[in-house]
C-alpha cells in the first residue's frame, strides 16, 4: 500500500468517526481525543480572528475590489459552481475578473526546490501559477488543482491564479492582467486580504454537520462566525419547509445578511475524453449506469442520476480529490461491464483527474452542473450591482 493510499484510508476513517459510523472500543477513545482537540482548535480559531478584528495582525487592502466566497464546513457545499456564476456574471457586466485560488492538492514545487529558493541569496519572489490568462488554459489539473482547472476550463475572459498567498496573487493579477475585481475562491477563512463583500455558502441539506469544529466535526470555525457574512447562499435548496427553520437559525446569528436560495441543476452530459460532445439528460432514462466519484458528497451525485431515470448497477467512491490511476480506471471498466453497465458516469470535478484511456470499452460521461437561483434573485442581482458600482 502506497503512502497516498494510507493517507486516503486515514481520511476515510476520520470521516466515519465524525459521522459516528464506528462503534468499537478504540473508536470511542478516538472520539474523546478528537473532542478535546476540537476544543483547542476552536479557541485557536477564535483567537486568530480576534487578532485580526483588533488589528493586532493587519490584513491588506490592495486597491482593488475583493469578493470572498467560502463556507464554514469542509467541502460538499457546491462552492465551485457559485464561484463560476459570479465570475461569469461580473465578466459579462464589464468587470475584469481574476479568481484567486489556494489550489488545494495541486502539485507544488519540490522540497529540494523550496530549500534552494529559501537559502538562495537572490530571494527572488516566486510568482503565482497562472492556470488561465483569460485567453488560454496554461496548466493541467495536476499542477493547478481540480477546482482552479475546472474554473479555468469553463470561464472565458477570466484570469485564474493559484497561490497560497492570495495577497501576492492579487497584486500579480492587478499588475500583470489589469484586473479590477478579485474573487477569493474558498476565502471565508482567509483573513489576510480584506474583502469588500463576504459571501458565505451553507449546504441546506447538511448545514453544519454535528456542529463540532475540526477535528471532531467538519466545521472550520464556530457557527456564530456567520456574523461576518454579507450574503448567505443556501445551496442545494429544494424549497422544503425545513428551510424556514434554517433561515431562522441563520437570522439569529446574522440579521443583516441577505439570504439567497439556489440549487445545483444538472444541465447535460459530456464526454470525459472528447470535450464538446454533449448529450441531453433524457438519455439517462432507463440507462444502466456505473457511477464513479471521488467527491465529498457522492450521494447527491447519485441522486441526480436516479432522479433522471438512470439505473445504477455499480457504484464506487474514492476519498475526496482522489487522483485516478490508469489501472483503477481499467479495473472499474471491467467491473462495470461485468455488472451490465452501458455507460460510466462521473462528476465534472472527477473528470479532470482521470488519465486518458486509449481503449474505452464503455463510454465515459460526466454530469455538467450549474447553479439556479430559486429564491432571492433580486438579492443576487442587487449583489452583482453592488459589486459593479463599488
Amino acid at each position: 500500500m502506497t503512502l497516498h493510499e494510507i493517507g486516503e484510508n486515514l481520511e476515510q476513517y476520520f470521516i466515519e468517526i465524525i459521522q459516528e459510523k464506528r462503534r468499537g472500543s478504540f473508536d470511542r477513545i478516538t472520539y474523546g481525543f478528537l473532542f478535546l482537540a476540537s476544543r483547542f482548535y476552536r479557541r485557536a480559531v477564535q483567537f486568530r480572528l480576534w487578532l485580526y478584528e483588533n488589528r493586532v495582525i493587519r490584513n491588506h487592502s490592495i486597491g482593488c475590489l475583493v469578493v470572498s466566497i467560502g463556507n464554514l464546513t469542509c467541502g460538499g457545499t457546491g462552492k465551485t459552481p457559485v464561484v463560476e456564476i459570479f465570475a461569469k456574471t461580473l465578466s459579462r457586466k464589464g468587470r475584469r475578473v481574476a479568481v484567486l485560488s489556494r489550489g488545494y492538492r495541486s502539485r507544488d514545487r519540490s522540497f529540494i526546490d523550496k530549500l534552494r529558493r529559501k537559502f538562495s541569496s537572490s530571494h527572488r519572489i516566486v510568482p503565482p501559477r497562472v492556470v488561465s490568462d483569460g485567453k488560454n488554459l496554461l496548466l493541467n489539473s495536476l499542477s493547478a488543482g481540480d477546482e482552479p482547472y475546472m474554473l479555468a476550463t469553463n470561464l472565458k475572459d477570466v484570469v485564474v491564479l493559484v497561490d497560497k498567498d492570495r495577497v501576492k496573487s492579487g497584486l500579480y493579477a492587478i499588475e500583470e492582467f489589469h484586473t479590477d475585481t478579485l474573487i477569493l475562491d474558498d476565502g471565508f477563512q482567509y483573513l489576510g486580504l480584506r474583502p469588500h463583500l463576504n459571501i458565505l455558502l451553507v449546504d441546506s441539506t447538511s448545514p453544519f454537520g454535528n456542529h463540532h469544529v475540526l477535528p471532531r466535526g467538519l466545521l472550520r470555525e464556530p457557527v456564530k462566525n456567520i456574523r461576518r457574512a454579507d450574503y448567505i447562499f443556501l445551496t442545494k435548496s429544494d424549497a422544503s419547509p425545513r428551510l424556514r427553520h434554517l433561515k431562522g437559525f441563520l437570522r439569529r446569528h446574522n440579521r443583516r445578511a441577505e439570504i439567497i436560495e439556489c440549487c445545483h441543476r444538472p444541465k447535460y452530459l459530456e464526454d470525459v475524453f472528447d470535450r464538446g460532445i454533449r448529450f441531453p439528460l433524457t438519455m439517462l432514462n432507463g440507462l444502466k449506469i456505473a457511477s464513479l466519484s471521488a467527491i465529498a458528497n457522492p450521494a447527491s451525485f447519485n441522486a441526480f442520476l436516479t432522479q433522471h431515470g438512470g439505473v445504477i448497477v455499480l457504484e464506487r467512491h474514492f476519498a475526496d480529490h482522489h487522483r485516478y490511476s490508469q489501472q483503477e480506471m481499467i479495473d472499474f471498466v471491467n467491473s462495470a461491464k461485468a455488472a451490465g453497465a452501458e455507460y460510466i458516469l462521473t462528476t465534472e470535478k472527477d473528470a479532470v483527474r482521470m488519465p486518458r484511456l486509449d481503449r474505452r470499452d464503455l463510454p465515459f460521461l460526466f454530469l455538467r452542473i450549474e447553479i439556479d437561483i430559486l429564491s432571492g434573485q433580486e438579492n443576487f442581482d442587487q449583489c452583482i450591482t453592488r459589486i459593479c458600482f463599488l
